[in-house]
């Protein structure tokens, strides 16, 4: 096992040599992060990944937001599939490679196709829900749940982009992708944007719910909460890794 260093941090964001299989954008985000026992976290990842720290301290995020325009390569976007909404539960974690990226608890999207075609085609542990954005209110109530969870936030500046090395560059500068089947396949997926240009959001309202649909006990107000009004995304092809 070998942690990562900043310069493999800033290996992720370089575009990958692979064509992408994807285009997307994401719009009007909000992160959410609580410092978390490192423990509690790595019990719930595969073999293999490894809870990535900042400054010794590992997190765990709540990330509300859109998906805009999304199309397979050489297919024009279609109004109804193309613009839905997404709410993660997710945390930060590196391989035996030391690769940091993304591992996703769990994806609540209102788009039933997108559910299907991610938990097939990317194996991520996307979840049906209702949601909605009306102004600046954000609510979420996942399938056979009887709670909604809502989020208040507006995306205003002004922004700046994460200094390498900073809290918020270790919170937002994340791209690459963990997954994994029932089987113990792993899988690992690059993305590809710009980085995000956000501002701080001081005390925005927000729901736990999404921990406690996933079993997580946590208590408290965020550590930390940053607001962007999103990026274009290519999503490049999903890579089966080795075992063992």
């Amino acid at each position: 096992m070998r942690e990562p260093q900043l310069k493999d941090r800033l290996a992720m964001r370089e575009r990958p040599s692979t064509s992408p299989v994807m285009f997307q954008r994401w719009s009007q985000l909000l992160f959410l992060h609580w410092e978390v026992p490192a423990g509690m976290i790595q019990a719930r990842l595969p073999a293999g990944l490894h809870v990535d720290r900042h400054e010794g301290k590992a997190y765990l995020g709540i990330v509300p937001f859109l998906m805009e325009k999304v199309r397979p390569r050489f297919f024009p976007c279609i109004s109804w599939l193309s613009n839905f909404h997404e709410l993660n539960v997710r945390t930060y974690v590196f391989d035996d490679e030391g690769r940091p990226g993304v591992w996703f608890f769990s994806l609540d999207c209102n788009q039933p196709v997108a559910v299907e075609l991610a938990r097939r085609l990317f194996h991520l542990p996307y979840q049906h829900a209702e949601m909605s954005l009306v102004g600046d209110s954000y609510f979420c109530r996942r399938k056979k749940q009887n709670e909604t969870a809502t989020y208040d936030y507006s995306v205003k500046g002004p922004f700046q982009t994460a200094e390498p090395g900073s809290f918020e560059f270790f919170l937002l500068e994340r791209y690459l992708l963990f997954s994994a089947r029932p089987n113990g396949d792993h899988y690992t997926g690059r993305v590809y944007h710009a980085p995000y240009f956000f501002a701080a959001l001081p005390e925005p309202e927000h729901s736990l719910l999404p921990f406690k649909w996933e079993g997580f006990e946590i208590e408290g107000p965020p550590v930390s909460s940053h607001v962007s009004p999103g990026v274009p995304v290519e999503i490049h092809p999903l890579q089966k890794a080795k075992r063992g």
